[in-house]
């Protein structure tokens, strides 16, 4: 009889105890669900098939050395990717915080308490000097997690701090892309100015022969000074070139972070890249591979977990606060038998009148949701239509590339049958004239279409979401961590 009370007692306390922890384990966030994406099964025009190429790590896909150089330059030393960097570690450093809120708080104690007593305010009418010392371990108001609030907001940080981590992707994935995307410019300035160039030597030669007819009377001042309005339209178009590269150096210098040494004529290997082809495959695998969706899917996910936290403050809250150890009136006395003593103060919180508060907070909490919802899918839509204008520019830009290179080849024919025909005084000079300024702007309008094709494909790697994004990213992924 002795021996089944104590065991009775505990299985009775169990039995009072287990739905409270199961209750716990509990959280009153609704189920997440993805909304369905917001955009056609398939890319419009029928552009791409359904079958997706194998995601390239941006070294295997950006493979000159230049570039590569430029890219990993940027990549430690641009600002913008820095702070998001940061951002990432103070959103793991905030989910941290709020994560140690499902522990209880202990720590040590230890204090001397001396008073002293007037003699008129006491019975023996002799002042009276007291001491108490005491020592322990407390517990401070520990909150018992019945109705999920306190997992709901660990949910809801734990998923800020994935969003951070997607956003600093997607962040370097643009930088990426800025740079390469830069660089190309660069290079097509390059071989503008080369061709610019040899028109004004080629220019400024026909000045000097045309002034030298004049000088002997062999052809009027008239034609000499149609020569000199080709060559000061060419030097203007060179000074122009060179004033679009210097902006553009400087516009690449700020994405790399670090002075880029880059003299005229060195970026001109980029129009020679040649980039793997990409398959995108269905719209559906957009939601995998683009940072900035993983991103916003994480937002929606937390403002989600976050309803649950607001749910769960209509309900009653328990917390806990106590100490145990040892007190004493005399120093010597601290830790001797009879000398234990705790306290223990439970203590819940019922709210009655809150004048809407809770109620405002929760619907606020699923408006966020829904916010957060339409941030989501404007993201996606987003996404589908980067890939579809990338897909739509690699398409109709070879078109235009091939339609440039044949007019380049008509006008340089034209240009030499004209000088052919007023050598033989069979055509005036201003067709000569004609034919070479309409040369100098279809050579021109070619490398700009090579360097918009290379872009388009640029442009549709970032799109797809590239690969290998994360790996050069030092900080790990935010985990669940000490639960």
């Amino acid at each position: 009889m002795t021996t089944t009370r104590p065991l009775l007692t505990r299985t009775r306390l169990l039995l009072a105890v287990l739905p409270l922890c199961l209750t716990a384990c509990q959280s009153l966030a609704p189920d997440y669900q993805r909304p369905a994406a917001p955009v056609a099964s398939v890319y419009p025009d029928g552009l791409v098939n359904e079958v997706a190429s194998a995601p390239l790590p941006w070294r295997d896909y950006f493979t000159d050395p230049h570039l590569q150089a430029l890219i990993t330059q940027a990549l430690e030393n641009n600002r913008d990717l820095r702070t998001a960097v940061l951002r990432v570690q103070e959103a793991q450093a905030l989910y941290g915080i709020g994560h140690a809120d499902l522990f209880p708080t202990i720590g040590a104690q230890a204090g001397l308490d001396r008073s002293r007593t007037p003699a008129d305010l006491n019975l023996t009418r002799r002042p009276l000097v007291g001491s108490a010392y005491q020592a322990g371990l407390g517990l401070s108001s520990w909150e018992i997690d019945l109705w999920g609030r306190l997992r709901s907001l660990d949910d809801a940080a734990l998923e800020s701090a994935r969003a951070s981590q997607a956003t600093r992707s997607a962040v370097a994935l643009s930088l990426m892309a800025q740079v390469a995307d830069a660089w190309l410019e660069l290079a097509e300035l390059d071989e503008r100015l080369e061709i610019a160039n040899q028109t004004i030597a080629s220019r400024q030669e026909s000045f000097r022969i045309f002034s030298r007819r004049v000088e002997v009377g062999a052809t009027s001042r008239l034609n000499l000074t149609q020569i000199e309005t080709l060559l000061t339209q060419a030097q203007a178009l060179g000074a122009q070139l060179q004033q679009q590269r210097a902006q553009r150096l400087n516009a690449l210098t700020l994405l790399v972070g670090s002075p880029v040494a880059l003299p005229v004529g060195q970026a001109r290997t980029g129009l020679d890249a040649v980039f793997a082809p990409l398959q995108p495959g269905l719209p559906a695998l957009l939601l995998t591979r683009r940072p900035d969706v993983a991103a916003a899917e994480h937002r929606l996910m937390a403002a989600n977990a976050n309803i649950g936290a607001a749910r769960a403050a209509f309900f009653p809250s328990i917390s806990l606060t106590g100490n145990v150890g040892t007190a004493s009136a005399e120093l010597s006395g601290l830790f001797r038998d009879g000398s234990h003593a705790w306290t223990f103060s439970p203590s819940i919180t019922l709210p009655i009148f809150t004048a809407g508060r809770l109620r405002n907070n929760l619907a606020l909490s699923e408006v966020r949701r829904d916010l957060a919802v339409a941030a989501y899918e404007k993201t996606v839509q987003t996404a589908f239509r980067e890939v579809a204008d990338a897909l739509a520019a690699r398409q109709w830009l070879t078109q235009q590339l091939e339609i440039a290179q044949s007019a380049v080849r008509v006008q340089r024919e034209r240009a030499r049958l004209s000088a052919l025909r007023y050598d033989n005084g069979a055509a005036p000079f201003l067709d000569v004239l004609d034919a070479q300024r309409d040369l100098l702007s279809a050579q021109q309008q070619l490398v700009q279409i090579r360097r918009a094709l290379l872009s388009s494909s640029v442009a549709l790697y970032a799109a797809l979401g590239g690969e290998g994004v994360a790996a050069v990213l030092s900080s790990p992924s935010p985990s669940r961590s000490g639960s």
